[in-house]
């Protein structure tokens, strides 16, 4: 067979970005426009003859536009299969003339919800006709070449003039591809706004609508392929951030990033976080972003080694001068200085993103995470503590700045791969236990990293003595708090709720400990 030569093309576009271009493009090929309303007077005010879709039908366009484009006519011309010869006596029947190509992108309907619009405003920006052409048009892409993306043109113009008028099948099975997922991504968007007014979290029937981005070079290791994609949150994050220089992401520098910008979103005042493997390595805040950097960074240096800082407010001079004195695989923050990333340059390879502002850590999204066979949907860890929550349970008060100490920690311990343990004082952490199968583990993890550090600076006394410990869940036996105890800890902070309650606050009694129950557990798989 061959390849089908485009004729006669339909065009009802929201997005006019390069139209004129396209448009003149199908002109000097020979190819008629047929049109509607915004997009046929685009097309005549710049010149080009185009013929409105309801001189095409003989019918004028009916309830306020509802009706346009549904016709026989229309969608005649764009299904029928042309070497069937029913179908082209029903075409000669009818009067239906054939359509090769149809360009056609939809109502902006998440913009419309991102505005505040009416109920019956955006119910308005509900495209029927348009999604109607699109699916017609790529169930017989054998035939018929479709163009939902305006990123799309130049390759079908490419295909055209190297086939003399017509579209190769493989090019017009490419686009049907990306049209079935444009209307599946703007009917997913239609289903969760619908939801949404009901607040229904977890309709009986979901659809994940996502934008490529960027492929990776590969996955977590070498041998595993990857990709990023967009959702349609404009959460402000490593997926939205700007790469303002350096090698390109790797899958594991934005799955670190993304906790490393969320976890300083926690804080009001200056704080950096630096990342390794998805776990905190150092946390600090301080008075400005170079106190922060130099007390997160003394937590345990040597695993911060390549790893990821985020910064929550704009990057000064002095701070990205320090910054560049290790090797960093990443820097995030809101915004930088010029001068700054001036200062970043030098070192070429280190990937440095601005995100514009900070992520609301009080958000309620979802989260998805696959499973064999499934998806396990969330809503993301918002919980927040502060001094109104926290229940004392023991006889000590805790003094203040135990209490500063008891939420930094806590909010740390949030960003810490389960079991989690975190040592604090002074608003910087000075022990980090992540990951183990027993809180004791964490417990002895975090004690013995932060003292092999003391051996190696020659210190003769432990940062532990005298901090305060968070742990993400409660304790079941006194066994982890008591590494705790003989680390030299004041105060405790965790989120009660344990058969042993009583033991372990009587253990803390015991031991002149100040306890604070939360109420609220951070497990973090």
């Amino acid at each position: 067979m061959n390849e089908p030569i485009i004729r006669r093309a339909l065009i009802s576009v929201s997005d006019k970005t390069n139209l004129i271009y396209f448009a003149k493009f199908l002109i000097k090929k020979n190819v008629e426009l047929l049109s509607t309303g915004g997009s046929a007077k685009t097309l005549r005010d710049a010149g080009l003859s185009v013929i409105e879709v309801s001189d095409h039908t003989g019918l004028p366009e009916m309830f306020d536009g509802r009706v346009k484009t549904l016709n026989h006519k229309i969608h005649g011309g764009i299904l029928n299969i042309r070497d069937n010869s029913q179908h082209k006596i029903d075409m000669i029947k009818h009067d239906i003339s054939q359509i090769d190509l149809v360009i056609v992108n939809l109502y902006p309907f998440e913009k419309t919800i991102t505005k505040n619009s009416t109920f019956e405003n955006c119910v308005e920006n509900i495209d029927i006709g348009g999604s109607a052409l699109i699916r017609a048009a790529a169930k017989n892409h054998q035939y018929v070449a479709v163009v939902v993306d305006i990123s799309d043109y130049q390759e079908v113009i490419d295909a055209m003039i190297e086939g003399k008028g017509s579209t190769t099948l493989e090019l017009r099975y490419r686009l049907a591809t990306t049209a079935y997922a444009h209307t599946s991504a703007y009917d997913s968007m239609i289903s969760k706004w619908f939801s949404d007014r009901v607040n229904d979290s977890f309709p009986r029937r979901i659809t994940i609508s996502a934008k490529l981005k960027q492929t990776l070079r590969y996955g977590e290791n070498p041998h595993q392929d990857a990709a990023l994609y967009l959702s349609t949150s404009s959460r402000p994050g490593v997926a939205n951030s700007k790469q303002l220089q350096g090698k390109e992401l790797s899958f594991n520098n934005i799955n670190d990033t993304d906790t490393a910008f969320e976890l300083v979103s926690e804080f009001n005042s200056p704080a950096v976080a630096i990342i390794k493997h998805a776990n905190p390595c150092g946390v600090a805040i301080g008075h400005n972003l170079l106190e922060a950097y130099d007390k997160a960074l003394a937590c345990d240096p040597i695993s911060a080694f390549g790893g990821i800082v985020a910064l929550n407010r704009p990057i000064d001079l002095i701070t990205a001068e320090k910054i560049i004195e290790s090797f960093t695989e990443v820097v995030i923050a809101p915004e930088i200085n010029e001068i700054a990333q001036i200062t970043f340059a030098k070192k070429k390879n280190l990937r440095l993103l601005v995100t514009g502002s900070l992520p609301d850590p009080n958000e309620k999204t979802l989260t998805i995470r696959t499973i064999s066979g499934g998806y396990l949907l969330q809503s993301r860890d918002s919980g927040s503590t502060t001094m109104v929550n926290l229940k004392i349970v023991t006889k000590r008060q805790p003094t203040q700045q135990e209490l500063n100490d008891l939420l930094f920690a806590f909010r740390v311990c949030k960003y810490v791969k389960s079991n989690a343990i975190v040592y604090a004082k002074y608003g910087v952490t000075v022990g980090i236990g992540a990951g183990q199968m027993s809180r004791v583990d964490s417990s002895h993890i975090a004690t013995w990293k932060s003292n092999e550090k003391i051996k190696k600076s020659g210190l003769d006394k432990s940062e532990i003595i005298d901090s305060v410990v968070a742990s993400d869940a409660f304790f079941p036996f006194v066994d982890a708090l008591l590494v705790a105890i003989k680390a030299g800890v004041t105060a405790v902070i965790q989120p009660g709720g344990s058969m042993h309650d009583a033991e372990i606050i009587a253990f803390a009694n015991d031991a002149n400990l100040t306890m604070a129950f939360t109420g609220i557990r951070h497990f973090r798989h």
